[in-house]
């Protein structure tokens, strides 16, 4: 034997040969199942006569049945096998099989019925027979299966080890599939103790075996009394307000919660077990999906150059891939930060093969970089998304914030009217109002620096599109609570009664491409927020969804408001209003505030300031800019207290946190 060849165990070659091989086992269950139909077959024809007769065949009719019993099965087993009715699986039988039997009954009688009209005389059978043969024929198959299924689900039941009990809210399609795939997976260790669901007409009925036992107002108390483990929310179709409605209740219960996703995640149509998710404050937000008017956006976008700046930021990104999905005829991706851009063009890259995308690395600050890119592309829009947008952040760098939010969108603006630019699009946000932070000042000096170029001969339309705070957006609040349950458990919230307001990303990025297209010129356009929430709420809701408990796992810690931050944020300045336009969802501001005669003069002593490196002149440039502005470290004192010779280093200035205190 060559030494290289091993050497098989005996064990494993004797067990190899007396294992039958798959499609043995196969052939033996087809024929276990054709000799089962064929007992079938002979007792439905005898049964026939009986019922025909009362029980009592006459002798003259012994002959005929035992003579037509062969063709009889023969006319059957054609009429099963055209239908692929000896196959399949009987435990999983359903109404769905009632058809295919029904037709393979039907068949299998017409080709005995011509059969015996051609052997026999005429009327040798009586032709009831043949209808009562039909009928107990299909009733036995029926029977038969559906009694393999619950035999083997009542065995299964049995032997299953139950590691959750599971209540699904939704006794609709979705809830329906998810009971069955609980009730056919044993794997998923799960036992179903029933439905809930608003709907009157269907409390109390079965479905699929399982009792409908009330509406949601009832999910605490069936909890409790059932011993409900997990929650099951399988309303794919619900809105965001009536989710928020059942987890509310939900809530008061121990047990965990997922949910189904929305009908437009489910690309596939499919629902299952696997499809659940945890509820994320995304569901509980309320913000019902935007309806975009398509045809004006494919008017501005499809076979156009488009070019996003921070592009690869949170608002950036998700501009990128709804404007990818209107097939622009070239998308530039222009972007500082060299990493975020590289995977982001992977994950567009991937998602739109066939788009021409350009990606550029540059600074909106630098202006021969942006003219470059503008001669060399020619876009026909611009969404201007990069800006710096941590508040705290902006307040120690005052000096960074004026170069990268008014500057850079000055030297982005102007190079898009020279290069013949139609639309310009400034994303902007509601801490531009009445400002107490430096980069509210900054971005509401932005919208100015917009609005005072409209006109003068300009081709370009610059319109600015304010709104307020993403949910889930790159250093926001709900990343930052996430990583602190996960490390510290101890949630930092400013202040008990701090608000602000939030929409998805989804939306936001959708609404300003709306906006966008709908500007005429010199428009700042106001997002509808909804009501604002309240930054207490958001962290007791992601504490509970997260399966920990308040005093328990993790705990609230209060830091009072930092430098610059408002308890309550808001979306027009005093003397503005707005008006509604042709989308509900998006308002045009009206009534704003005249440029006075200096504002050009002073403009350029605040960016001379900034380019020099001057803190202190840069707050009291944005100060004499901006209507409303109270620069934060004047009012603390901080600045009154320094020397002219730091004053003019932008330098962060060490800060006193106030005495923290926590709820549990």
């Amino acid at each position: 034997m060559p030494a290289d060849k091993p050497i098989r165990p005996v064990r494993s070659r004797m067990a190899k040969l007396f294992t039958p091989p798959a499609d043995l086992v196969l052939r033996q269950r087809v024929i276990v199942k054709f000799l089962l139909h064929l007992a079938i077959f002979v007792s439905a024809y005898h049964l026939a006569f009986l019922f025909r007769f009362d029980f009592s065949v006459p002798m003259i009719y012994l002959p005929v049945i035992w003579g037509t019993i062969p063709v009889l099965l023969l006319s059957k087993a054609l009429g099963f096998y055209a239908f692929g009715l000896f196959h399949g699986w009987w435990r999983y039988v359903s109404i769905r099989d009632i058809l295919p039997v029904a037709a393979g009954c039907t068949l299998g009688s017409l080709i005995f019925y011509g059969a015996a009209f051609a052997l026999w005389p005429p009327n040798q059978i009586p032709r009831s027979i043949y209808i009562l043969d039909w009928g107990i024929t299909l009733l036995f198959v029926l029977g038969f299966r559906y009694m393999v299924r619950a035999g083997r689900e009542a065995l299964g039941r049995q032997r299953r080890v139950y590691e959750r009990r599971v209540l699904i809210v939704g006794a609709g399609a979705a809830g329906q599939m998810i009971a069955r795939e609980i009730s056919e997976n044993v794997s998923l260790g799960m036992e179903q103790v029933g439905f809930i669901d608003d709907d009157p007409a269907k409390i109390g009925a079965r479905i699929h075996g399982m009792k409908v036992l009330g509406g949601h107002a009832r999910i605490g108390d069936l909890c409790e009394k059932h011993q409900v483990d997990e929650i099951i929310i399988a309303i794919p179709s619900a809105s965001p307000s009536a989710v928020r409605h059942i987890v509310e209740h939900c809530r008061e219960v121990s047990a965990t919660f997922r949910i189904l996703p929305g009908v437009g995640d489910l690309i596939d149509g499919k629902v299952s077990v696997r499809a659940l998710r945890n509820v994320d404050l995304e569901d509980l937000l309320g913000r019902d999906p935007v309806e975009l008017d398509v045809d004006l956006l494919h008017r501005h976008v499809t076979g156009r150059t488009v070019m996003v700046t921070g592009a690869a930021g949170s608002i950036g990104s998700e501009l990128c891939r709804q404007l990818a999905r209107l097939s622009p005829a070239r998308l530039l991706l222009f972007e500082i930060a060299e990493s975020p851009l590289f995977f982001f063009e992977m994950e567009m890259r991937q998602k739109f093969p066939t788009l021409d995308l350009i990606t550029l690395i540059g600074d909106v600050r630098d202006r021969s970089r942006v003219e470059e890119v503008l001669s060399a592309y020619r876009p026909v829009v611009i969404y201007h998304a990069a800006a710096y947008k941590h508040v705290p952040m902006m307040e120690m760098h005052p000096v960074e914030a004026v170069k990268t939010n008014v500057l850079g969108t000055r030297i982005v603006a102007e190079a898009a009217a020279r290069h013949g630019v139609e639309r310009f699009v400034l994303v902007s946000t509601d801490k531009a109002v009445r400002p107490t932070n430096v980069m509210g000042a900054t971005k509401r000096v932005a919208e100015l620096v917009i609005h005072n170029m409209n006109g003068e001969g300009k081709s370009t339309v610059f319109v600015a599109v304010r709104f307020g705070n993403v949910l889930g957006s790159v250093g926001s609040v709900i990343p930052i609570f996430r990583k602190q349950l996960e490390t510290t458990g101890r949630l930092t919230v400013t202040h008990p009664e701090a608000s602000r307001y939030f929409m998805l990303i989804l939306e936001a990025a959708g609404l300003i491409l709306q906006a966008g297209a709908m500007g005429e010129g010199g428009e700042v356009f106001v997002l509808d927020m909804g009501e604002p929430v309240k930054i207490l709420d958001l962290a007791k809701n992601l504490i509970r969804l997260s399966g920990k408990e308040l005093g328990v796992d993790a705990e609230i810690v209060y830091t009072g408001l930092r430098p610059g931050e408002k308890l309550h944020e808001e979306l027009i300045l005093e003397g503005e209003d707005v008006m509604r336009t042709s989308h509900p969802k998006v308002m045009k501001l009206i009534g704003s505030e005249s440029m006075p005669l200096a504002w050009t003069r002073r403009l350029e002593e605040l960016i001379a300031a900034a380019q020099a490196g001057n803190r202190l002149p840069v707050i009291e440039k944005l100060d004499a800019l901006v209507k409303g502005y109270s620069p934060a470290y004047e009012f603390h004192g901080v600045l009154a207290r320094e020397t002219a010779a730091d004053a003019e280093s932008d330098l962060p200035r060490p800060t006193i946190a106030p005495p923290s205190k926590s709820i549990h």
